[in-house]
């Protein structure tokens, strides 16, 4: 006579854990393909997060190159206008068409 219980109550009592199977080793999931299917998610998530960090690095990047850019442009007319207090208008104009060829040629 065997003593067959309901699936749901166990005979020590540890009604909250799942119920026990047999060990049966399959070709399918072995701890290999697990860990390579785990890796690969990883890596996935790791390259996404690189994209977003540079994205957001060339972002600011891009903010602190605008703030330089008008710093040396208000920089730059400040000295013109500073030239033009003790120089002629003329004089002046001259020198910035000059500087700006120089600098294009220095390019």
């Amino acid at each position: 006579m065997s003593t067959l219980t309901a699936p749901s109550l166990r005979k020590n009592g540890k009604q909250w854990h799942p119920p026990r199977t047999p060990f049966r080793p399959t070709p399918t999931l072995t701890h290999y393909t697990k860990r390579l299917s785990t890796q690969t998610a990883s890596a996935a998530t790791k390259r996404k997060e690189r994209e977003l960090k540079a994205e957001k690095e060339g972002e600011r990047q891009r903010k602190i190159q605008g703030i330089k850019d008008r710093r040396e442009q208000k920089a730059e007319r400040e000295r013109y206008e500073r030239m033009a207090e003790t120089m002629h208008k003329k004089r002046v104009e001259r020198r910035r068409r000059r500087e700006k060829r120089n600098k294009v040629l220095k390019s």
